[in-house]
């Protein structure tokens, strides 16, 4: 169901017994369908709480909600053993991290292919959203590839009951969820939609592109200009937004993502690396440490240096200036990044190919 699904019952002044009767009963089933809950323990009913309850008189008084309202959609949800489940799984046993497994996942035929027929199917939106927001259309492909399989998989988790759960019963990130939940019910406000019909993955994200609510209100755009975000249901809106995001987020127009680096033998990693992936270096502080970018580059040209471990093998390297630190906001994770810049490459010179192979038919 297209999370713009419409609703005038939401937050109107009277809600009708029905209605109340007609969401559990969709509540109830869509958590069903999303994944059968484990046993486990038995969780006080959301409404019954004094944490939830003075989560909600805080949205009343805020924001100038219904308490009826709120109540009746805490009553309708219940939380999600299998969303804890996922949020925080088992210990891994005698695995290592590897940049090579990771990129397997990716970087893989059935993705590139699928990538290729989005691309020539919306072709056109991602022109202009390159033009619009400087960002390169094979990034905007590779993002929307890496997490959803462009369109494939984006989750049939009720997003309410989701992030309800983990903002009440998953302390370590509290504060967090129940502020996603807190964007997530204004969302719906906003633009009408029944919460409680809303799909998407088990940690609440939304949509082609996996927004998190906070992410839809302050960056998501109306790019095919219908008058409403459909983030589930418009590949363009999705293109846009993505686009958008990576934009306000500080994307530098014709600059590039990562650059390879040249090690010196003996060179001083280790600095370097507990730096972090901010960029913090030019390519003289880099020299210092033995370690030079494969091009030239601007003067001004700040680097983080990237390591990508592989478990027992040699890590990879790469040096990663403000547009890689820029993907990493989008998913906090170097690997991450380099599979959306990686994807997209590959995407690109399939799409290339196929021109090719169609020019000379």
């Amino acid at each position: 169901m297209s999370s713009t699904t419409r609703s005038n019952a939401f937050f109107s002044p009277v809600r009708s017994l029905a209605t109340l009767l007609r969401a559990a009963v969709l509540a109830t089933a869509l958590a069903a369908g999303s994944a059968a809950a484990s046993s486990g323990p038995v969780f006080e009913p959301f409404a019954d709480r004094p944490e939830v309850q003075a989560f909600m008189d805080r949205l009343v008084g805020e924001h100038g909600f219904s308490p009826a309202e709120l109540q009746g959609l805490f009553r309708s949800i219940d939380p999600n053993p299998r969303v804890l489940e996922l949020m925080d799984p088992p210990p891994r046993t005698g695995g290592r991290r590897s940049w090579r497994a990771y990129r397997q996942r990716f970087v893989e035929r059935n993705r590139i292919n699928a990538g290729l027929r989005f691309w020539f199917e919306n072709e056109t939106p991602i022109a202009r959203a390159s033009a619009r927001y400087g960002v390169p259309e094979e990034i905007i492909v590779g993002i929307i590839g890496v997490e959803t399989i462009y369109g494939r998989y984006t989750g049939s988790f009720p997003v309410a009951a989701s992030l309800a759960t983990l903002a009440f019963e998953f302390p370590r990130r509290a504060d967090f969820f129940q502020r996603e939940l807190e964007q997530f019910l204004i969302h719906a406000r906003e633009t009408g939609i029944d919460p409680l019909a809303v799909q998407g993955s088990y940690a609440g994200a939304i949509g082609l592109p996996q927004f998190m609510p906070s992410s839809i209100r302050h960056y998501a755009v109306d790019f095919d200009g219908d008058g409403r975000i459909d983030l589930a249901g418009s590949a363009e809106d999705a293109i846009g937004s993505v686009a958008n995001f990576l934009a306000e987020h500080g994307w530098e127009r014709g600059a590039p993502t990562h650059v390879a680096a040249r090690l010196a033998t003996g060179a001083r990693l280790s600095p370097l690396i507990e730096a972090g992936i901010e960029p913090r270096f030019d390519a003289t502080q880099l020299a210092a440490h033995g370690v030079r970018p494969a091009v030239d580059t601007p003067d001004e040209t700040r680097f983080a240096l990237i390591d990508l471990p592989n478990a027992d093998a040699a890590p990879d390297y790469t040096l990663g200036p403000r547009n890689f630190y820029v993907l990493t906001r989008y998913n906090r994770s170097s690997f991450y990044a380099m599979a959306v810049i990686e994807l997209g490459q590959a995407v690109r010179a399939a799409r290339t190919r196929a021109i090719e192979t169609a020019s000379r038919s």
